[in-house]
């Protein structure tokens, strides 16, 4: 399958957690007693960057993938904001789709790209340890080298380029956030596939002419600083509590290399130790490797082999 021929239409649900209710998108499965996939997007994203992973696993997973709280739907949750609030969201969740870490329990993995990759292994080191079988990290998760900055602020912008820049930017149509996005070295290429434009089209809130995004920019900068920095963040990230599979890019965030993680980097953060089994998706960069087939067919992949365990 390729991307945007996706024909099942996913389920808009709504999950209470602090401060009001977590807007999710749920594909279901073709049979009762399937196990569970909850689908975690990165910092500015939303839950449609899944939207071709969700095709490749629907109907033999229940698939869910929430916007985290200050981005998309669930903008307007309230603050605080940080990985730990977000992991709280995640294990209240799973709890409202009744996740069980027993013995013959259907399974329930966690599947986290980027930031997403981060909330998924602190959620999974604290109260929903016994509610997950296993992790799948895309591209995010580890410790990051982080560039040589005064602040988080500049930290992020160098990190993220347009994706932040646009926070602070009105459209006047859908044809500008197009022109936009077609400028972005990695989104560009994909930006008329259906399932990116969908995704695109999510993150957006107002009316034209004033149409932005609806990611809360407080949200990115407390969860940016969490991800950069953050003592428990780090402790979840050196022994991770269940099998964990970690999938990297080579080109990051802009399309061209280093990605956030190589071989060298990864060889000195003591994985092996740690739980994790990395593998490279070759041809990919941070955004393509949830879109592109083989990054597709990798994450799917990835999550059956944490669902067999």
């Amino acid at each position: 399958m390729s991307i945007g021929e996706d024909t099942r239409v996913p389920q808009e649900i709504a999950v209470p957690v602090a401060g009001g209710d977590l807007a999710a998108l749920y594909w279901a499965a073709d049979a009762p007693g399937a196990p569970l996939v909850v689908l975690l997007h990165g910092i500015t994203a939303n839950a449609l960057t899944w939207a071709p992973v969700a095709a490749a696993l629907a109907g033999e997973c229940e698939v869910v993938a929430p916007d985290l709280r200050g981005r998309a739907h669930s903008a307007r949750l309230p603050g605080p904001y940080g990985l730990s609030a977000h992991a709280a969201d995640v294990t209240a969740l799973l709890e409202h789709f009744g996740a069980d870490g027993a013995d013959g329990a259907e399974a329930t993995v966690l599947v986290g790209h980027s930031m997403g990759g981060f909330v998924a292994a602190l959620a999974t080191a604290g109260q929903a340890r016994d509610m997950v079988h296993g992790l799948v990290l895309v591209d995010g998760g580890l410790p990051l080298a982080v560039p040589p900055a005064a602040d988080v602020d500049a930290a992020l912008a160098a990190v993220l380029g347009p994706a932040l820049a646009r926070l602070d930017q009105t459209f006047p149509d859908l044809a500008a956030v197009r022109a936009f996005w077609a400028g972005h070295p990695a989104v560009g290429p994909w930006v008329d596939s259906p399932a990116v434009a969908a995704y695109l089209a999510r993150d957006l809130t107002g009316t034209p002419p004033e149409l932005r995004s609806a990611v809360v920019r407080e949200a990115v900068r407390v969860d940016g600083a969490d991800v950069l920095d953050n003592e428990l963040v780090l402790e979840a990230t050196a022994d991770f509590a269940v099998p964990t599979i970690l999938l990297w890019a080579p080109r990051g965030l802009l399309a061209d290399p280093p990605g956030l993680y190589d071989e060298v980097r990864l060889a000195g953060l003591g994985l092996a130790g740690a739980g994790v089994t990395a593998r490279e998706v070759p041809g990919t960069d941070h955004y393509s490797i949830l879109w592109a087939e083989p990054g597709v067919a990798a994450v799917a992949g990835a999550v059956r082999a944490a669902l067999s365990r």
